[in-house]
Order: C-alpha cells, then sequence, then structure tokens
C-alpha cells in the first residue's frame, strides 16, 4: 500500500508496507498507477516525490508474489510498479531514506532526480536467486554509473551506498540521516519556483535528445522555444524581471 499526499503544489507518494521492507505487490502496484493518473491529470501538482517508511526504500519485487505466480500483476503499461516506463510530463524525484533494491533501484532509475541519506544503498541482485532486473536497471543503472561499476553491481549483485552513488552521479544530495524527504522538498520547491511549462518542456527535451545527433536536439529545441515564446508564461517571466518582481505562473 501507499500513503499519497499532496502538499501544494507538490505530492508525496510514501511506499507503505514496511513489515515487506516496501517491496512491491500487486495492491501496491495499482495504487501507485492510481496515485500517478492523479498527479499527471492535476495541473496544480506540479512535482512528485515518492519515498519509503522506514527501514527501507524499497527492496524490489514482492517474491511471495513471484512464488504464487502473481509477477505478472506487478507490471503494467507502464512498467513494474506502473512507475518505471511511464511517461510522465511532471518532474519525479526520489527520496530514498534506506536501502534501494532490486526494483527499489529501478524505480530511483526511472526518476529525474535522486535524494539520498547515508542509510541509503542501491543494487540489482536478482542473480543472488538465479532472476535478472528486468524492471530497466541493466541498461538504465550504466547510464548514470561508469559501465564497469554498473557491471560490477549488476553481476555481483553486491549494493552501491549512498556515498559512492553520489560520488559517480547517481545521488544529486546527500542528506542527512532522517532528512531525505525534507531534502526532496527543498529541491522540488527549487523546481516550482520556475515556469511549470519551461520546466516540463525542458525536461521532455532533455531526456528525449542526450542519446540523440546535435541537429536533432537542436531542430526539436527550436521548435519548443517558438511553442513556449507563445505561452503567457514567458510573457509573464521577461516582464518580471523587468519589473524587478517575482513571477506570477498561470502555467498558460
Amino acid at each position: 500500500m501507499i500513503v499519497f499526499d499532496r502538499r501544494g503544489q507538490l505530492a508525496v507518494i510514501t511506499l507503505n508496507r514496511p513489515e515487506a521492507r516496501n517491496a512491491i505487490d500487486p495492491a501496491t502496484t495499482r495504487e501507485i498507477a492510481a496515485a500517478f493518473d492523479t498527479i499527471e491529470h492535476d495541473d496544480n501538482i506540479r512535482v512528485a516525490i515518492i519515498t519509503g517508511t522506514p527501514p527501507a526504500f524499497c527492496a524490489g519485487a514482492d517474491l511471495k508474489a513471484i512464488n504464487e505466480g502473481r509477477e505478472t500483476d506487478l507490471f503494467d503499461a507502464h512498467g513494474f510498479a506502473s512507475l518505471t516506463h511511464r511517461q510522465r510530463r511532471k518532474p519525479l524525484i526520489a527520496a530514498v531514506n534506506g536501502p534501494a533494491l532490486a526494483g527499489g533501484t529501478e524505480i530511483v532509475l526511472a526518476c529525474d532526480v535522486v535524494v539520498a541519506e547515508p542509510s541509503a544503498s542501491f543494487g540489482i541482485p536478482e542473480v543472488k536467486r538465479g532472476l535478472i532486473a528486468a524492471g530497466g536497471g541493466l541498461y538504465r543503472l550504466a547510464r548514470v554509473l561508469p559501465r564497469n561499476i554498473a557491471l560490477e553491481c549488476a553481476m555481483t549483485g553486491d549494493p552501491l551506498s549512498a556515498q559512492r552513488g553520489a560520488e559517480f552521479g547517481l545521488v544529486n544530495v546527500l542528506a542527512d540521516d532522517g532528512q531525505a524527504l525534507p531534502a526532496a522538498i527543498r529541491l522540488a520547491e527549487r523546481i516550482t519556483a520556475n515556469g511549470p511549462l519551461a520546466v516540463n518542456h525542458t525536461r521532455r527535451l532533455m531526456l528525449s535528445t542526450t542519446y540523440k545527433p546535435d541537429e536533432f536536439g537542436y531542430a526539436e529545441s527550436r521548435m519548443a522555444w517558438k511553442r513556449i515564446l507563445a505561452t503567457k508564461d514567458a510573457a509573464e517571466g521577461v516582464r518580471a524581471f523587468v519589473e524587478k518582481r517575482a513571477p506570477n505562473w498561470t502555467g498558460e
């Protein structure tokens, strides 16, 4: 199960199965799906945060469900936990306050930025159970870690500490103990201070052009620039700068 909490322009999703280290079961998958459907369709929500009830962030797939033959119920059209391959418009921050292993790491890799406490760790230990990481870990981990480090993690199944994750660029912010969520909220507020349409277009463009030729990126950027320039928010942002005041974004 999850806890869905709205805090102004933020939505906080808390994985809430502490007795199972927040492992993803079919019911949790359905609740995550409903939460993200709400986030995507509510224009008043600008940024989402996903975290876990201690002592773990997420232990991945519930192996009891897999043992019972319910593996397919942990996936839907949006991937594992209805999240790992979801097409989102809005930024998602992982507030990692404990181990994020197997599918837990794959959830983190599906997020846009990562805040982690010292107790956090990351890893895809599926090989230790004769399985493989099938929710994105095998092709996303080497995008954020050096390839040989990612291969070591994948083939040994051993975890990576939050400190090493930060050194390699997997973690954006190393928070103090118990402070992952407050630090994630502060980061979210830095994002929501900006124009919502500009943030969403910026995110989409960066994700869609990073591995494409510069010519493709330039063409996409020019088209997006023309669309943004025609918005009320763009006019408001320029006018607010000239008038030396904070902008009043409307998302139009």
